[in-house]
């Protein structure tokens, strides 16, 4: 198969299960949507009887009733309540594909108090970018090196100590660890650390970068600071060991030993064997880890204040506000998607036999 061939295969896999997912979401979704958009045309057709009544005090119940049957026909018709359930899931889920996902009824977005959830979701992505996806490229970073130079040197004392390490920071709760991280460096020890996240939406919306950037700069690091180190704290540990662990697997093999038998430098053998050898599993593992790193961490979040897309789900499950969970879910969905099929290009160019596999399955 050519890698032209395999990446229309896999862009065309990645289209059926995102519709797929989107058309299943809008189909449990659309009821309880449904039911809360009925809700409200009832109260709006109430108030205007009301007030219809009080134009007209000498009409009849019968009267009454028409023009309340006629109200709801129209509103019902208005937001396309009139047709079949299926033709009503369907036009919703092509609204949500098209990122057309209305207002929200009971949450607005951190910035400009907008009740559009493509304003919501957009001004609540950055925030989990800037805290999470960086401490996330930080672990990877510090995982890969430490768990490489590990597998590198399997039975020393830094390998002993990291695996140790490893299993300590692996089991910490971050939610505790997070809190243990603010009483520590904010109240025992004055650092000057900021302990919420808020002040990160303020500096980003009141500040600009151009007019003061070492203020704009110092501001945002401050409030990273605490949320960052207890992250990488409780995740690098666990990185470290599965990169150790996925790297010694493949020094055992038997042409990494025949390469050193050949007398290959080892710096060869390590880079130009292992390494390659290795690297698909941990660019998997960490485009897995960068693309949960997107959807926040609702507990986390809440102990640093931090208003990114995890605090943003909260808000949805607590306030029933389900157009926006739907919009939230099927961005999610896109994403990890996108880093799905990243992934496999990645595999088939790094390993020729990941294409050779998925022909031989098509076939």
């Amino acid at each position: 198969m050519g890698f032209g061939t395999y990446i229309a295969f896999r862009l065309v896999n990645a289209l059926v299960v995102l519709v797929a997912v989107v058309f299943i979401a809008s189909f449990l979704f659309n009821a309880a949507i449904e039911r809360e958009l009925i809700a409200t045309i009832q109260e709006s057709v109430n108030a205007q009887v009301g007030q219809w009544l009080r134009e007209h005090p000498g009409a009849s119940p019968e009267e009454v009733r028409e023009y309340r049957e006629f109200l709801l026909r129209e509103e019902y018709k208005k937001y396309g309540l009139d047709k079949p359930y299926v033709v009503r899931v369907f036009n919703r889920a092509i609204s949500v594909i098209k990122f057309e996902f209305g207002k929200a009824k009971h949450i607005k977005s951190y910035f400009s108090d907008s009740t559009d959830i493509r304003t919501i979701i957009l001004e609540a992505l950055p925030n989990t970018v800037l805290l999470f996806t960086t401490s996330t490229i930080i672990t990877i970073i510090i995982g890969i090196y430490l768990g490489f130079r590990a597998a590198r040197k399997v039975g020393s004392l830094f390998d002993r100590v990291l695996s140790a390490i490893a299993m300590i920071t692996y089991s910490l709760p971050m939610w505790w660890t997070g809190i243990m991280m603010i009483y520590l460096f904010c109240y025992q020890i004055p650092t000057g650390l900021a302990h919420v996240g808020m002040g990160v939406v303020r500096i980003m919306m009141h500040v600009s970068i151009f007019e003061d950037p070492v203020g704009y700069i110092t501001g945002v690091l401050g409030h990273m600071t605490l949320p960052v180190g207890t992250i990488v704290l409780v995740s690098f540990g666990g990185y470290a060991y599965v990169t150790r662990s996925v790297v010694l697997g493949v020094m055992q093999q038997d042409f990494v030993i025949a390469a050193r038998a050949k007398g290959l430098p080892e710096r060869k053998v390590l880079y130009g064997h292992v390494l390659r050898t290795a690297s698909p599993s941990i660019v998997t593992m960490s485009i897995l880890s960068l693309l949960g790193s997107l959807g926040g961490a609702i507990i986390t979040e809440s102990v640093f204040t931090w208003p990114g897309m995890g605090t943003l789900y909260w808000m949805c499950l607590i306030s029933g506000d389900i157009e926006v969970l739907l919009a939230v879910t099927y961005v999610l969905t896109l994403l990890y998607l996108v880093a799905m099929v990243l992934a496999d290009l990645l595999y088939g160019l790094l390993d020729p036999r990941v294409r050779v596999g998925v022909m031989a399955r098509g076939r």
